[in-house]
């Protein structure tokens, strides 16, 4: 069993950044690849990235690349979310998962593992 809590969401102006943290308990971190979805108000849950546990692999949806990066701490069980350049669109629910999948078979539609309860990050123009 895997417990994530998500930290650090807040309000942000446009082309501000935000770091957001997801805490995991337990003693299997490094096993699971780690990834960050989001819902916007009205919309479904999308994929935002993710790494893999122990090699650092990165994969990101095509909308935050450039401008989102993650990045874990498998001595901390911490994964973070640092997002930059952040845009009104990028205003949602934003929430942390485990899975033990690759990095590109979390972005594509699945049954996740674990999820976090979510924090909510709000961009203002």
């Amino acid at each position: 069993q895997v417990q994530l809590v998500e930290s650090g969401g807040g309000l942000v102006q446009a082309g501000g950044s935000l770091r957001l943290s997801c805490a995991a308990s337990g003693r299997t971190f490094s096993r699971y690849t780690m990834g960050w979805f989001r819902q916007a108000p009205g919309k479904e849950r999308e994929f935002v990235g993710s790494i893999s546990g122990s090699s650092g692999n990165t994969y990101y949806a095509d909308s935050v690349k450039a401008r989102f990066t993650i990045s874990r701490d498998n001595a901390k069980n911490t994964v973070f979310l640092q997002m930059n350049s952040l845009k009104p669109e990028d205003t949602a629910v934003y929430y942390c998962a485990a899975d033990r999948t690759t990095p590109q078979g979390m972005g594509v539609p699945r049954l996740i593992d674990y999820w976090g309860q979510g924090t909510q990050v709000t961009v203002s123009s």
